[in-house]
């Protein structure tokens, strides 16, 4: 947090210009010391250079013990992303190793102003910056609120003489946690060449992201990580943009701005462009070797205007689909993974990967994760535990083929399929081992597949999609308000949601205190005693 002075070294230093408490304008001392500790950052590049150094300190951590991975949810609003901190500062009385993750596919299709749009790099650039600054807006007005509570108790302890009071929330003033966080921020594949990534890039940096993650897929031809038609880059033209990437950190003074290399190559089947090799065993070289070839034989000789390669001695062409696409050879995706990875990580300056799978596999990952650090022996992931996947089902069909593979069950014991998402195994032996595998899935990716940070992409978009059905169901049927209050107020009420006094977790308080700063006595206050606020004091 920016602000590292206590309590007292503040009134020390503000005593000595205004040894009469009070500045010459009537501005009270107590005052500005509030509004000081309240204000944690002085600006959103202050917060990413911060952020980095917590991201690093984590990473080390992690390095020595995997047991220590990190979370975050992706949220598509600023209210998301503090209700979450909040809610993590409540129940763990901390916000350490709580992150933020900014989906582009959230951006793409709620934060644009063109409507929902698939994940495909249509929404606005300026569209992701926007939402930094606002997360990072609502983050601080979370600190703020919490603080302007602390004074609260400050001087109420100060008005009834209580001199172990005052001293106790003097402490806690002193000890508060902000509730700024990392954010990891999807750039997409850079929206453009390496240049429109760079100056991106800044725009996300300034606006507070200390962690930008991209993407090896063409900017132009950019698909959700988990559909159909996804088309890789060269690896050097991947290595620029991060580059660039770190250029813009460096510039802007986040020298320990982190870089995830993600990489789709598991799922993408095509290249846009065949790089150029200058020599053996080079980027391009190992990149060609995976195309899907064809020889050129008198039978089928080459055609003109065709590009033909050399490899391994032997002139071929290249299957080109008729949008001018290559396509790789079948099931090299893992192979290519790997390679994507070490280059990643030895050549582009990458801290940590992303690789995108099409199901939740701890062994999958953990065997291309082990093959990677045999060339970089601390390499790191994020990893996206995706709504994508259907969870249940997976998890399901991973336990009962493992027990068959054991023995200890038969193949009609239970249904392999879909057959398997029904409510019917849910209390049996298998659903009850398939729910327990969930419970320590991210445990168990991060101590065995090098996984320090797990997140989720789009749980806040599910979240809003069945509270709002759950809330419909009951208040457009029969229930009315029966449904809002059983399924939201109660539940606030008796979690200690702090959102239930929803005036003052927008800050109501925090103009009342303002206006006694400036007005005194005259203030007119919102919190006062037929504020209907109040009706919650008690719970």
């Amino acid at each position: 947090m920016k602000n590292r002075k206590t309590y007292a070294e503040l009134q020390s230093e503000l005593m000595k210009r205004y040894p009469q408490g009070v500045t010459s304008g009537g501005v009270s001392v107590d005052d500005i010391i509030q509004l000081k500790i309240q204000n944690t950052y002085d600006t959103h590049l202050d917060i990413a250079r911060d952020m980095a150094g917590v991201m690093r300190a984590d990473m080390a951590a992690y390095d020595e013990n995997p047991e220590n991975f990190t979370q975050s949810l992706g949220c598509w609003s600023g209210f998301h992303a503090q209700q979450m901190i909040r809610s993590v500062k409540r129940l763990r009385g901390t916000t350490k190793g709580a992150y933020v993750y900014l989906s582009g596919w959230m951006v793409a299709g709620l934060r644009n102003r063109w409507g929902h749009l698939p994940d495909q790099s249509m929404h606005e650039k300026t569209a992701v910056a926007d939402l930094i600054n606002e997360i990072y807006t609502s983050l601080r007005q979370a600190d703020e609120v919490e603080l302007n509570d602390l004074f609260k108790a400050l001087s109420a302890a100060r008005e009834a003489g209580d001199i172990a009071a005052e001293k106790a929330a003097i402490q806690a003033i002193d000890n508060f946690e902000s509730h700024v966080v990392p954010i990891i921020a999807d750039i997409d594949a850079g929206f453009g060449n390496e240049h429109a990534t760079y100056l991106l890039a800044k725009e996300l940096i300034k606006a507070g992201a200390c962690c930008l993650q991209i993407e090896n897929q063409v900017s132009d031809a950019k698909q959700c990580g988990h559909q159909d038609g996804k088309v890789t880059v060269p690896r050097e033209d991947f290595i620029e943009k991060l580059r660039a990437c770190r250029l813009a950190f460096e510039e802007l003074g986040v020298d320990d701005g982190v870089i995830v290399a993600r990489t789709d190559s598991l799922g993408a089947g095509l290249t846009q462009k065949v790089p150029v090799s200058m020599e053996p065993g080079d980027l391009a070289s190992e990149y060609i070797k995976w195309l899907e070839v064809e020889p050129i034989t008198d039978t089928s000789p080459a055609r003109e205007g065709e590009m033909l390669l050399s490899l391994n001695g032997e002139i071929v062409r290249p299957v080109r689909l008729p949008n001018g696409l290559f396509a790789f050879k079948e099931n090299t995706g893992r192979a290519r993974v790997v390679e994507d990875c070490i280059a990643s990580l030895t050549q582009g300056g990458a801290d940590l990967l992303w690789i995108e799978t099409a199901t939740p596999d701890v062994e999958e990952i953990a065997g291309m994760v082990n093959e990677i650090r045999k060339v970089v022996p601390n390499a790191k992931l994020t990893y996206n535990n995706s709504p994508s996947f259907n969870w249940t089902l997976n998890l399901r069909k991973q336990v009962r083929q493992g027990w068959i593979n054991e023995g200890k069950i038969s193949e009609t014991d239970y249904p392999d399929g879909n057959a398997l998402m029904s409510a019917e195994f849910d209390d049996t032996e298998l659903g009850r081992e398939a729910d327990a595998r969930l419970a320590r899935f991210q445990h168990d990716i991060s101590t065995k597949a090098g996984v320090f940070h797990n997140l989720i992409t789009l749980p806040t978009f599910h979240l809003t999609a069945k509270g709002m059905d759950e809330l419909s169901n009951g208040y457009f049927g029969e229930d009315r308000m029966l449904a809002y209050v059983g399924t939201i107020q109660r539940e606030e009420i008796r979690r200690g949601i702090s959102a239930v006094k929803h005036q003052h977790e927008v800050g109501s308080d925090l103009g009342d205190t303002f206006k006694e700063m400036v007005g005194g006595d005259r203030a007119l206050k919102a919190g006062g005693a037929k504020n209907t606020m109040n009706q919650f004091d008690a719970a």
